[in-house]
């Protein structure tokens, strides 16, 4: 592997959360750790299943990559904190981090019960605090400033019958602009991307029909589904320097579609 220069992440140290995927699948966090050390960023790939966490790293090293496979639980700060030390204590910096753990819920306020909707905020919106808590401090003490990119989903701006899940990641990205204000002056970039209706091993392990990925190949405007490559070369960009002068942006991976009118079968 040649890493590619022109993205200025030679060197750099990247956490990225939910960096695994089913088999050989590629899901939005294994393009995104893939990509990250294409351009010669040095990777930690966290996932609590670390079988997941190791198919992606074996990825990296077939190209010659440089990552390591770590199993960390997100939804605890002691593990967070731990995770952000492990990565100093190999590498001796931080400098970027990508957070993409996050469950899915369906159903309206009614319908849901108070313990999911619990379960999805802590799961959704608090691994992304908690992650962040310890990794900006990480950043700072590394010299020079870091970015992050938070996951959220095209769901935060186009409700479609999935209350809970809808409302952490509209959460998602206010918590994203406000760290944008927050650790501008620490040269912290904190920008949040989210994705439209790709086809991942997350959604597809669950089972689809045709008919329902035809639904979501309509809802976008180009006529096409994405996939995680496409949500990975958007973190790669918003994490890289070509994107120094970007942040508390919300990018939209979605063909287009919120353009146009939401689909619940999507």
């Amino acid at each position: 592997m040649t890493p590619d220069e022109e993205w200025g992440l030679i060197g750099k140290v990247a956490i990225v959360t939910g960096g695994g995927s089913a088999g050989d699948g590629i899901g939005n966090g294994r393009a995104a750790c893939i990509l990250l050390a294409r351009a010669g960023a040095k990777v930690m790939v966290v996932d609590r299943d670390l079988a997941l966490a190791e198919r992606t790293v074996a990825m990296i090293a077939a190209e010659g990559g440089t990552a390591v496979a770590v199993s960390y639980d997100v939804t605890t700060s002691a593990q967070c904190e731990a995770m952000v030390a492990d990565a100093m204590s190999r590498w001796g910096r931080l400098d970027c981090l990508d957070n993409n753990v996050g469950i899915g819920s369906r159903g309206s306020v009614v319908e849901e019960t108070e313990e999911n909707w619990a379960r999805v905020m802590h799961v959704n919106v608090d691994t992304m605090f908690l992650t962040c808590k310890h990794a900006i401090p990480a950043m700072i003490r590394s010299g020079d400033g870091g970015a992050i990119v938070n996951i959220s989903s095209i769901s935060a701006l186009r409700p479609r019958g999935l209350t809970a899940y809808s409302v952490s990641k509209g959460a998602v990205i206010a918590l994203t602009q406000a760290m944008a204000v927050d650790h501008g002056p620490d040269g912290i970039r904190a920008n949040c991307v989210f994705p439209g209706p790709v086809y991942t091993p997350m959604v597809y392990a669950k089972g689809m029909t045709e008919q329902a990925r035809e639904t979501r190949r309509k809802a976008s405007v180009l006529g096409r589904e994405g996939n995680g490559w496409d949500i990975g070369r958007a973190v790669r960009f918003l994490l890289s320097d070509q994107a120094r002068f970007i942040t508390g942006q919300v990018l939209g991976v979605d063909g287009g579609a919120t353009l146009v009118g939401p689909s619940r079968a999507s």
